[in-house]
């Protein structure tokens, strides 16, 4: 028996499904040391959407918050996991200066509307395209979560499912920094602007 299972993982077709897989894992970890480089510790690329009840979404406007960016997905389950979670913070930490933004990466507008209805989210969701991924260094996989300071650079990366205390933690830190002088008067620190 153990002699046919080393027979059948041998197979080649398995075998260029494994090596598949792991050029696709050395990919996405070379991809995820890129958004590190560029992406952390700089100015958070500015942005204008329209939210899923039709009102703009600029980041610039969030100057002098810690803001929350979530890239997520209807059919992605620790997006649906996590987005109650950030909607709780949301409450929680909102007085003390948290903006949850959600970006939808689905394909279609009502699948996220009927997702962000049954989760019951009330922070901001925007559809989300490939310029605004790109600006972002891209979006491989889901979830992806940004934490932008009070100043408008961002400074933490989170990809894939994550332990919500983990990203608790970095807010909280976050939230205890106090922004620079000028930090609420717009779109200084983000970089460029168009999102669409």
């Amino acid at each position: 028996m153990a002699r046919h299972r080393a027979h059948a993982l041998r197979t080649p077709g398995r075998v260029i499904l494994v090596a598949m897989a792991c050029v696709a894992m050395a990919a996405g970890a070379s991809h995820g040391a890129w958004a590190q480089r560029h992406v952390l510790n700089r100015a958070a690329p500015d942005f204008t959407v329209t939210d899923l009840n039709g009102n703009p979404v600029h980041l610039a406007s969030f100057r002098g918050k810690v803001v929350l960016l979530n890239f997520w997905a209807a059919w992605c389950a620790p997006c649906l996991v996590e987005m109650p979670v950030f909607d709780t913070w949301q409450r929680k930490y909102g007085t003390r200066g948290l903006q949850v933004i959600g970006i939808s990466m689905d394909d279609d507008a009502g699948a996220a509307r009927k997702t962000v209805a049954r989760l019951g989210i009330r922070y901001p969701v925007a559809m989300g395209n490939v310029n605004l991924a790109a600006r972002y260094g891209g979006v491989l996989g889901l979830p992806l979560t940004f934490l932008i300071d009070r100043n408008g650079v961002v400074r933490a990366r989170f990809q894939g499912e994550t332990a919500p205390a983990k990203i608790e933690t970095r807010i909280n830190e976050l939230l205890a920094r106090p922004a620079e002088p000028g930090a609420g008067s717009g779109r200084a620190a983000m970089v460029g602007q168009p999102g669409k």
